[in-house]
């Protein structure tokens, strides 16, 4: 699998983009959540990823200083208003445990984490034991990751064994008591 499959696999998630509307009062460029009516300077996303709603589309682009976006097309002013979606970033220590897992692993971890309703950027919390045990023969042990849909919590234990082989075994625990467990050993 390559990288360009996951990288897919992790922008066709839902909840990966923070929506709200941009205003420039007294020279600075606002940011207003939609869902939390918060305010937050616009200059904290600089070079990240923006869509700008315009003319009925959202456009793409990247987000510079003094409010300026830049597509592979175009360069634009932000105008006070516009609708805007800033791409949401994953856990440090999620994404460092995504990127140790097999391809079939991680497969299956988004895949199961997308059919109960979560998205990866719903990530609340995540303990990233295997981070510690660089430089080890054998690396076990369990990571502790929290997700939170806006609609009840999803707590998933990680048991990994990496040896001679790679085991990884997943237990995700609903608030609602729903449990699924699913185990990938890649050799």
């Amino acid at each position: 699998m390559s990288n360009a499959y996951r990288l897919n696999m992790l922008k066709s998630q839902k909840r990966s983009y923070t929506e709200g509307t941009v205003l420039l009062e007294d020279g600075i460029w606002l940011f207003f959540e939609s869902d939390i009516n918060e305010e937050t300077d616009l200059d904290f996303y600089v070079d990240q990823e923006i869509n700008v709603f315009k003319n009925g589309d959202w456009i793409s682009g990247v987000l510079f200083a003094n409010g300026v976006v830049v597509t592979p097309f175009e360069r634009f002013h932000l105008e006070s208003g516009d609708s805007i979606q800033l791409k949401k970033n994953i856990l440090y220590s999620l994404e460092k445990l995504i990127d140790d897992l097999s391809d079939d692993a991680f497969v299956q971890f988004i895949s199961t984490l997308n059919s109960l309703n979560y998205s990866i950027y719903d990530c609340i919390f995540c303990h990233n034991h295997l981070a510690f045990l660089d430089g080890e023969t054998v690396k076990q042990g369990v990571n502790f990751i929290n997700f939170d849909n806006e609609e009840q919590v999803c707590s998933v234990q990680h048991h990994f064994t990496y040896y001679k082989k790679q085991r990884d075994r997943f237990e995700f625990t609903l608030s609602t008591g729903k449990r699924l467990i699913i185990e990938n050993i890649h050799s």
